[in-house]
């Protein structure tokens, strides 16, 4: 696995369900390594001006993750990187061959109840509407399988400060 992965580009893309901690993870593990740090959501509200909640309402979950793939493409063209990926860009097919060719993906894993604790009533995130337990289960029984597929590296980051789940994905590049 250590030759498969040293021939991959030099990227380190984050992925896993909302509340798992990418964009904070992933802004340390930069910080570390003085790569830039990107993140495909924010990629999609500079690239249209609208939040993730205002393009849920305009045009839907289908018209959102058509951006929400662009986005991922654009965020990917820059090398080196360390990549937070959103967490329903896993559902599209083209996206996860984008990201198994793109670097080394680490799955940040966490139960549901972390998750839960960590997005509160869901405020700003237009999938947790109606209630975040049961929309936090069914989303991570849709995405649990894709996120093991395209995962070279599994951190659970239960009970783990943002710093050991930083130093854990940084592992998964060599770069402890």
């Amino acid at each position: 696995m250590a030759a498969r992965l040293a021939a991959r580009p030099r990227r380190l893309l984050l992925v896993g369900m909302m509340g798992s901690g990418k964009t904070t993870v992933a802004e340390l593990a930069a910080r570390r390594l003085g790569w830039p740090h990107l993140d495909s959501d924010a990629e999609v509200e500079a690239a249209t001006g609208r939040s993730v909640p205002e393009l849920f309402a305009e045009g839907g979950e289908a018209a959102f993750r058509a951006r929400e793939a662009e986005a991922l493409e654009r965020v990917l063209s820059v090398e080196p990187a360390v990549v937070s990926v959103a967490g329903g860009a896993i559902l599209d097919p083209h996206s996860r061959g984008l990201m198994r060719r793109a670097g080394t993906v680490v799955w940040l894993r966490a139960t549901l109840a972390t998750l839960a604790a960590r997005v509160g009533d869901g405020a700003g995130r237009p999938l947790l509407e109606g209630g975040p337990a049961g929309a936090l289960a069914a989303l991570d029984a849709a995405r649990h399988d894709l996120y093991a597929e395209v995962a070279d590296a599994v951190v659970d980051v239960d009970d783990k400060t943002p710093e050991e789940v930083a130093e854990a994905a940084l592992g998964a590049i060599g770069e402890r």
